[in-house]
């Protein structure tokens, strides 16, 4: 399977836990972490209940995660410049929905700190569970279509007003159902943002944006063992899921330790079927999409150098970066991501 299989050594998983901190903190330094450790509990404790729900919720990730902020609201330009002054930029940001769509095994639930930073500023976030994630209810092992894994995000879509567009945000193999979105609803998006992400050209297969990583699609069929097999073994296999030390040697190498607790908790199953199907995407709707890529310097389950090929093979409208960002950088890097957000929002 390659060495990107690889756990964190204990030298590592010190220097993440222990991060420096400084013992003299300031009144809104100490109020800042304070706010963050609720978050924390907030969002922990929802994943820990997830799975022994016996009913559907509807409506976003930001209302059932985030409550209410008005009390730690801040203005658009303390969180962006410092404390200058720059009323016009929330002003200039034509469309302020943002829909977030989450990647392999990660539900609605990974989004909640840029979900809090995004209301905090005046913007409009909406974090989806795709089908048979997060604490959507549906089985894993028969979600078997990109269209199926897709259709929440297409139904979120369908049912927006006329003339009225989102901008998408997607992580990790979240960026093929972006993609099938952008051929579909081409009118409906303003900006499509991936975020180390399966950015696919047309007739690939996300998973091959994975090859380098996984070895090919046919050595991964017959040799991984996180395959799981829904319909039995003499059956194809149905989804796939790694192992929880090998997540956090892939994943989670940047982040904190309470938000890995959080991710061990909450991760499901990825159907197979969708990663392996090859997007049919066209110059004409697909391809008049307005397409950003955030690249994450020390990801370990999509290489920089792949996020590179990717961007060299299907250039976007432009290009950030983020460093010291692992693959779930709205785990590690939340304030770098919500900046870039709100930057690719005000470009005209």
């Amino acid at each position: 399977m390659g060495n990107r299989f690889i756990c964190m050594n204990k030298k590592e998983a010190k220097e993440n836990n222990n991060g420096s901190r400084s013992k003299r903190m300031g009144r809104s330094q100490r109020k800042m972490l304070a706010e963050e450790e609720f978050l924390h509990r907030q969002a922990l404790s929802m994943a820990l209940q997830q799975h022994q729900l016996s009913q559907r919720f509807e409506g976003s990730m930001s209302r059932r995660i985030g409550g209410n902020t008005s009390s730690r609201r801040r203005t658009l330009s303390e969180s962006l410049s410092n404390g200058k002054q720059d009323t016009n930029i929330l002003e200039n940001i034509q469309y302020k929905k943002f829909v977030l769509i989450h990647g392999e095994g990660f539900g609605a639930w990974c989004w909640y700190k840029t979900v809090a930073s995004l209301e905090e500023v005046g913007l409009i976030p909406t974090a989806l569970d795709l089908k048979g994630s997060g604490i959507d209810l549906s089985d894993t092992n028969s979600v078997t279509t990109l269209a199926e894994y897709s259709k929440p995000l297409l139904d979120y879509l369908e049912n927006l007003l006329e003339d009225e567009k989102v901008i998408l945000v997607c992580h990790s193999s979240g960026g093929a159902c972006v993609s099938y979105a952008l051929e579909h609803f081409p009118q409906k998006i303003s900006k499509a943002i991936f975020l180390c992400a399966t950015m696919v050209s047309d007739g690939q297969r996300p998973f091959d944006v994975f090859a380098e990583e996984l070895g090919s699609a046919e050595r991964f069929m017959q040799e991984s063992q996180f395959l799981i097999y829904g319909n039995g073994k003499d059956k194809p296999p149905t989804g796939f899921m790694f192992e929880k030390q090998q997540m956090k040697g892939l994943y989670f190498n940047q982040s904190p330790s309470k938000d890995v607790a959080l991710a061990m908790a909450s991760m499901r199953p990825t159907p197979l079927g969708p990663i392996m199907e090859k997007l049919s995407l066209s110059p004409e709707k697909y391809g008049t999409g307005r397409r950003f890529f955030i690249q994450t310097l020390d990801d370990r389950a999509l290489s920089p150098d792949v996020q590179e090929k990717l961007v060299r093979e299907n250039p976007p409208e432009g290009v950030y970066k983020i460093k010291g960002s692992d693959h779930c950088p709205f785990f590690s890097k939340p304030q770098s991501l919500h900046k870039i957000l709100v930057e690719i929002a005000q470009i005209p």
